[in-house]
């Protein structure tokens, strides 16, 4: 634990990962941690140090969500993953930095300052939870929570060069993660490889009374289940993944990566997702909308940002003058455009049409599961890109991600693992399973993993 902050220390003023870095909470948990293992009474996360994503709630700690709305707010309770992670023994170093309420694909428009990647200083390390993957894929905590509603865990991980995995719609508890869409959002993990990946889903996950979409499903031994055979199995290789937007270097590094797979049993069967090329249209309708609904009752008024030129403000003017200030340009970019895809005379040509879209690219999915038993491709179309390099042109920031989007739509479960780089900078696998297949990925990912050395990778500067 003392070694973890000593890193952060050490790199993380140039990094940008964390937004606050919690010693006395850890120093009292590894207190703790020590007594229980004395005692005989350890797990395996106990003493185990990490980070969460400052989308959750913390209590008695700043839960800021990377906006100025949220700067002052200190959580009065735990979120569930906090909560469990706790409960395990795992020691939280401090909360990291993201895109404001998770909207970015960058890490750029945290109120804290861009995310740096540790690969290059001078590329971005993906988001939203770009924070968590720079602090894992720099080593200075050996696991972080994320949230992924459009790929935010699995994008950050491949531009990183790290093991994301973003469980099923509801497999882990959004209770205390504060929302951006609420059909969307999940909790997962950033680490370094599929096995940390399966000990922290498995304190995680679980069925949450305080959580209306929580799964009341059992939790698989994710940690065992990766140790078993792997099974021969049918990858879908979907066609339209491996288009003209696609980096050669990322082609190849996936392709070698499926060859790796095939090497171990797996059969390639090329498969098409015919609605996915839609699946970025739909996104940006209906998680704007949700977003708009969500961030409704951030107004200055019960807590978040007040501006010190309020007060002289009538009631309409107060709210304008609060949200203004307080939320970023891309925050106020989705707030604006789900209100207005949710307003009379565009609600049936927008956002009802955008949740028909949304259930083909599902039955898309279904569809492919009655063939093959995961799907596989490119994580992202390029490596990471350089700082500032998107950030004038939205729609470019939201192509970026155009593979993960579409496991979002239909709550399916998904993890990128490192496969290689292009012009130096990693390159991440996706992995896409049916509902409630996260072990079935894992394990793919575990012999992944063993037969190669790419999550073993460390950024120059970083050893």
């Amino acid at each position: 634990m003392k070694h973890c902050l000593e890193r952060i220390g050490r790199f993380d003023g140039a990094l940008n990962a964390f937004v606050s870095v919690t010693e006395d909470r850890a120093l009292a948990q590894a207190a703790e941690a020590d007594r229980r293992i004395a005692a005989g009474d350890a797990t395996t996360l106990t003493g185990v140090p990490i980070a969460h994503k400052d989308i959750f709630c913390t209590a008695g700690v700043r839960t800021s969500c990377g906006s100025r709305m949220l700067d002052n707010f200190i959580a009065p309770y735990d979120a569930t993953v906090v909560e469990r992670l706790d409960a395990a023994g795992a020691i939280m170093l401090g909360k990291t930095n993201m895109d404001e309420f998770a909207m970015g694909s960058s890490n750029e428009t945290s109120f804290y300052g861009a995310v740096l990647n540790p690969w290059d200083h001078d590329t971005v390390p993906g988001g939203s939870s770009g924070g968590s993957a720079a602090a894992v894929a720099a080593r200075l905590v050996p696991g972080a929570t994320g949230t992924d509603t459009g790929g935010s865990i699995r994008q950050p991980a491949a531009l990183s060069g790290i093991t994301g995995l973003k469980p099923t719609y509801g497999r882990v508890s959004r209770y205390g993660m504060i929302a951006f869409a609420s059909s969307l959002d999940q909790a997962g993990t950033l680490t370094r490889t599929a096995e940390d990946a399966a000990l922290l889903l498995e304190a995680m996950a679980g069925f949450d009374s305080r959580d209306s979409t929580s799964l009341d499903e059992p939790v698989p031994a994710y940690s065992q289940a990766i140790e078993e055979p792997l099974e021969a199995l049918t990858i879908g290789v979907p066609e339209n993944f491996f288009d003209e937007g696609l980096d050669a270097g990322n082609a190849a590094a996936v392709t070698a990566a499926l060859g790796e797979l095939q090497k171990h049993g797996a059969t390639l069967k090329r498969i098409r997702l015919d609605n996915v090329h839609l699946s970025v249209p739909a996104y940006y309708v209906v998680a704007p909308a949700e977003a708009s609904s969500n961030l409704s009752r951030f107004d200055g008024v019960r807590y978040g940002y007040r501006s010190p030129e309020a007060m002289n403000d009538d009631l309409n003017a107060f709210y304008k003058r609060n949200r203004g200030e307080g939320f970023g340009a891309e925050v106020r970019r989705r707030i604006l455009i789900g209100a207005w895809v949710l307003s009379t005379g565009y609600y049936d040509a927008y956002y009802l049409k955008a949740q028909k879209v949304r259930q083909l690219i599902s039955s898309d999915f279904a569809r492919a599961f009655d063939e093959v038993d995961i799907v596989a491709g490119p994580t992202t179309p390029t490596p990471a890109f350089g700082l500032g390099q998107k950030t004038g042109d939205p729609v470019q920031m939201y192509l970026n991600d155009i593979y993960t989007i579409g496991a979002n739509l239909a709550g399916l479960p998904a993890m990128s693992v490192p496969c290689g780089f292009s012009g130096g900078l990693p390159v991440g696998l996706q992995l896409i399973g049916p509902h409630l297949s996260e072990a079935r990925l894992l394990q793919t990912a575990h012999h992944f993993q063993r037969a190669t050395d790419w999550h073993a990778r460390v950024p120059p500067g970083y050893d």
